[in-house]
């Protein structure tokens, strides 16, 4: 009976599959260096086939920022360009007008790591149900209508919001 209840409470101590809400950094694979490649399509006329190009790109290699474009309503030839279009220039210089930090995602991943690690050490013991990565990052959480609430009193424009209350 004493084991039966002893090996019951070590099961429901287990941590189950987190997922990647987990807090311990692993080797695991990286889901966003994945790229589908495209399907192999056969021409019209095997006269349209473009030369071989020795390490040049094939037509089934895939084009992320070249998809993302035309999914946006842009032209694809764009990414190949080089450079910022000519109609997106001012776009691109309000965007960067107060400076561009080059190595901000890596102090951001460290920041994160360091914060993460902080609270690991402290949350040993979680609470019933709740995981862990949702009380650590619980202070950063917005209030939708708090932040509605501020831009409003900001006199920012909120045309596409719910009604005042």
């Amino acid at each position: 009976m004493f084991l039966t209840v002893a090996g019951l409470l070590l099961a429901g101590c287990a941590p189950g599959d987190r997922g990647l809400r987990s807090f311990e950094a692993g080797a695991g694979p990286d889901e966003f260096s994945v790229l589908p490649q495209r399907e192999l399509t056969l021409p019209e006329s095997l006269s349209a086939l473009p030369p071989p190009t020795p390490g040049g790109t094939n037509i089934t290699d895939p084009t992320p920022r070249a998809d993302a474009i035309a999914a946006l309503g842009g032209r694809p030839a764009a990414a190949r360009a080089g450079g910022v279009p000519a109609a997106d220039a001012a776009l691109v210089a309000a965007a960067g007008r107060n400076g561009v930090d080059p190595t901000i995602r890596a102090e951001l991943a460290e920041a994160d790591r360091a914060f993460r690690e902080r609270r690991a050490r402290f949350s040993l013991f979680g609470g019933a149900g709740e995981e862990r990565y949702f009380r650590a990052y619980a202070p950063f959480a917005l209030d939708a209508r708090a932040e509605l609430r501020r831009f409003r009193n900001m006199g920012v424009a909120t045309p596409t919001a719910p009604p005042a209350e």
